[in-house]
């Protein structure tokens, strides 16, 4: 019965710690894959239009490689609700927690490549060449900022800022301890 103790400073579960992490996942995902339909329906038009047949085999290769891109995004964003269904009831909501999360991760990076070469494509076709790449490497980069940068110097300062918390203060006794000698003979 060890799921059944508290294990967080949430005081949860195990079982509730991986139904809590699995709703969050799947509020994360929600808002990426409506991203993802609308880039991958705007593909899907695009080849429905009547300057498509004039796109040279550089933004023909571009547009395909862009679509899937975009429908292993999607496939990537939907698989967790497919791996929650397929092992519903049978005490696998850890695992899937655990590997709904690592396909949400290479889901963002295959949005970065599919935002990155939607964003060259119609640049490139509507500017030139030089404009295309440039815009996409501009979406690259702000997209790797964003999502992977920010981040990590977000954590950074956590951690940085919970170290300098700490060196400030002393701790705080718990309640029912034994008082710190220090503590006792400051009050002498």
């Amino acid at each position: 019965m060890a799921d059944h103790r508290p294990c967080t400073a949430r005081n949860e579960t195990p079982l509730e710690r991986a139904d809590r992490n699995f709703g969050e996942l799947l509020q994360e995902l929600r808002v990426t894959q409506t991203g993802v339909q609308i880039l991958f329906a705007f593909l899907l038009t695009l080849a429905f239009t009547p300057r498509f047949p004039s796109l040279d085999t550089v933004q023909r290769t571009m547009y395909v490689t862009t679509l899937l891109l975009s429908v292993l995004a999607a496939a990537l964003f939907t698989a967790p609700a497919a791996l929650h269904r397929s092992l519903f009831q049978q005490g696998a909501k850890p695992r899937i927690v655990q590997v709904s999360s690592r396909l949400a991760t290479v889901g963002m990076g295959v949005l970065v490549l599919a935002f990155t070469g939607s964003v060259t494509l119609v640049v490139d076709v509507t500017t030139g060449r030089t404009g295309g790449m440039a815009a996409g490497a501009a979406t690259l980069l702000v997209c790797l900022g964003l999502w992977w940068l920010l981040p990590r110097l977000v954590r950074r300062a956590g951690r940085s800022e919970n170290e300098h918390r700490t060196t400030l203060r002393p701790p705080t006794p718990v309640r029912g301890a034994a008082p710190h000698r220090e503590l006792s003979a400051r009050r002498r």
